[in-house]
């Protein structure tokens, strides 16, 4: 087994519902978890026929929440919206942007292609300092509350398994595989450097 926990952020567009149900999961699961978006901006649907709501990454869940709540509480309420804030205020103050970070992480968990390609982009771009690996890996999952958590399961199971494993670099790709053939997924993994 490792000597050290795994070090695990998890991806989504912004921070807001996939990643934050897998970073709550992973949590209460003892995992040394942080969560990020990787959009510029923050987007929360908006009403019928109007654009999204949209947020800087410093505003804080509880301000956002306010602001729903005064906007159209019921709407808010009746598309999970202000369930999703509530639960996110509760892990942790605010949404962060991936490409801000500067911390190291041992596995960088993506919820969706897009999102992947923006992390592997970053990562690639930056200089490389310690040459430490980190592996990237996409597990696509809908932005719907119930993709959410069947997504966030996928993934804390892929972090149990790494972290139990005695090498995990030499681990990953059959974990990997072995998971494909369990959940009919397939996930995208790429190995990037600090």
């Amino acid at each position: 087994m490792p000597s050290s926990p795994l070090r695990v952020a998890v991806v989504c567009m912004s921070n807001m519902n996939r990643s934050m149900e897998a970073h709550g999961i992973l949590r209460r699961k003892g995992f040394n978890v942080r969560s990020f978006g990787a959009a510029s901006q923050v987007r929360l649907p908006g009403q019928p026929g109007n654009p999204p709501v949209i947020y800087d990454f410093s505003v804080t869940y509880g301000q956002m929440r306010k602001d729903l709540y005064r906007r159209d509480r019921e709407r808010y309420r009746s598309n999970g919206v202000l369930h999703i804030l509530g639960r996110n205020e509760k892990i942790k103050a605010r949404p962060e942007r991936f490409q801000e970070c500067r911390d190291a992480f041992d596995v960088i968990f993506t919820c969706e292609e897009r999102v992947y390609d923006r992390v592997v982009e970053d990562l690639c771009a930056r200089e490389q300092d310690t040459c430490q690996p980190v592996h990237v890996i996409n597990v696509d999952m809908k932005d719907t509350l119930e993709d959410a958590t069947l997504g966030a399961l996928i993934i804390c199971e892929l972090c149990q398994r790494l972290q139990q494993a005695d090498d995990v670099e030499g681990s990953v790709a059959e974990v990997l595989l072995s998971a494909e053939e369990k959940t009919g997924r397939s996930f995208l993994h790429t190995i990037c450097f600090y």
